[in-house]
């Protein structure tokens, strides 16, 4: 009886959809919210703002995502290091998953991300050059 019963519970466990890192929602998803898109943040290997507020990173080879701060980040535009610390895990998916440290002449500024999406193609081609990762 004891195989049957654990037979039944793997295939009932098959059978249940387990949520998708990404956060894409299901085409009966009628909210109209756009799709979470989640990255590692061992993963960003470039960086360029656009200007004191909007910081676009680098992820592996051709995704860019791009930074909206609560308020101006000063030094992100001159800087050649910035630090992306990853709160509550490794990965990012909201603004309130990361935060930005850049060094400043009176030490270490601290850039609270309000925002995180992941631009399409077109939007990076689109990016001035001083802006582009």
């Amino acid at each position: 009886m004891r195989p049957a019963y654990f037979a039944s519970l793997a295939a009932l466990l098959a059978a249940i959809p387990l949520p998708q890192l990404a956060g894409a929602r299901s085409p009966a998803d009628p909210s109209g919210k756009p799709a979470r898109s989640c990255f590692w943040a061992d993963a960003v290997n470039g960086f360029a703002a656009a200007d004191d507020r909007t910081l676009n990173v680098r992820v592996g080879v051709r995704d860019v995502y791009q930074f909206e701060m609560f308020g101006p980040c000063r030094d992100i535009r001159w800087t050649e290091r910035l630090a992306l610390v990853s709160r509550g895990g490794s990965n990012i998916c909201t603004g309130l998953d990361a935060e930005i440290i850049a060094p400043s002449p009176i030490g270490p500024q601290r850039c609270q991300v309000r925002a995180v999406r992941k631009l399409t193609p077109a939007e990076v081609a689109a990016l001035p050059k001083g802006a582009r990762p």
